[in-house]
């Protein structure tokens, strides 16, 4: 690790302006930049400190929905009583995550700017040959080992899988990111790599993440979150699934659910497919099993990644059945 200058924000403005330097990163929880220094991926020249900024770090319920500030642990708003109940299935992810001192430690706004646990990209001398980290050198993961990997949403230049459990359950929940600028709609702000895996969101220079809202909804207070791995704690999803399922007066037709899928793309994926499948009809076993395999139209498997194409749709209908009663 290189040597670097440290400032220690006082404002957001002031730590927005810092932001715009060459080589600036900032700093919250620490638990994805000093990993990524560590192992020699980002080599930051000024590190901005906004640990201490007021008025990012509140949790707040009420009709209009959760409002979220960027510096929130994760462990906080996943353990906060409100958001358990009127989002459980963004409480479940979090506490789905990566360790409890993580947890502990871990920003919201931090959580969603994680990059990818693609090993070809976390291993620059080995690996030298990664369009994330040097745009046009190539991707090493393409023709490697890639069961880890993404299925959706990949290019020929990259098919790194985007890690994170939050987002997958703020975008099935049309939550929005907002700055120190604008306000973005979650689905909207990651991108997928296409000729540009560099860019995997679209924050600009000197951009900051201040608050995270998510709207009120029926669904939302009836959802879950199911996360399959390799391990039972402390790893990453081979195929997760956020879902909240609104039914009719009948209890058995289907008037609103929300779907999204992790660890099977380059970003959190919305499965509109199987929501517009399944909106309106009585929901059943058959009708819910043959609707998930729709999530998985036009997935690219590259080698031993395949079993995502099956895996998910398992997943997925396993998470609509439970939260639909008939699991």
């Amino acid at each position: 690790m290189r040597n670097f200058s440290y400032v220690r924000a006082t404002s957001t403005a002031e730590a927005a302006h810092a932001a715009q330097q060459a080589g600036a990163m900032l700093l919250a929880g620490g638990t994805t930049l000093l990993d990524l220094a560590k192992c020699g991926v980002t080599e930051p020249e000024t590190v901005i400190d906004i640990t201490h900024l007021s008025g990012m770090g509140g949790i707040t319920i009420d009709v209009a929905g959760a409002t979220i500030g960027a510096l929130a642990r994760m462990s906080e708003v996943a353990d906060h009583q409100d958001v358990r109940a009127a989002f459980p299935a963004v409480s479940e992810s979090l506490s789905l995550a990566a360790s409890a001192q993580l947890r502990n430690m871990a920003t919201i706004g931090g959580n969603l700017l994680q990059r990818t646990r693609c090993a070809y990209f976390r291993d620059p001398g080995a690996f030298p040959a990664c369009n994330k980290r040097s745009p046009g050198s190539g991707c090493s993961a393409i023709g490697g080992v890639t069961r880890n990997h993404a299925v959706l949403g990949t290019s020929k230049a990259c098919i790194a899988s985007y890690p994170g459990d939050l987002a997958v359950a703020l975008v099935a929940f049309d939550a929005a990111v907002e700055t120190n600028s604008r306000k973005i709609a979650i689905e909207d702000f990651f991108l997928i790599p296409g000729n540009t895996p560099n860019k995997e969101t679209v924050l600009q220079s000197g951009e900051i993440i201040t608050v995270v809202t998510i709207p009120v909804s029926a669904a939302a207070r009836n959802s879950t979150y199911i996360k399959v791995r390799d391990r039972q704690s402390y790893e990453f999803a081979a195929a997760s699934a956020a879902v909240g399922l609104e039914l009719e007066a009948d209890g058995r037709t289907v008037r609103d659910i929300r779907i999204a899928l992790g660890g099977v793309a380059t970003k959190p994926w919305r499965a509109r497919d199987v929501e517009q499948a399944l909106v309106g009809k009585g929901l059943s076993a058959e009708l819910v099993e043959k609707a998930s395999r729709l999530a998985m139209e036009g997935a690219v498997s590259h080698g031993s990644n395949r079993y995502k194409i099956e895996l998910a749709p398992r997943v997925l209908a396993r998470a609509i059945l439970q939260i639909g009663g008939l699991a």
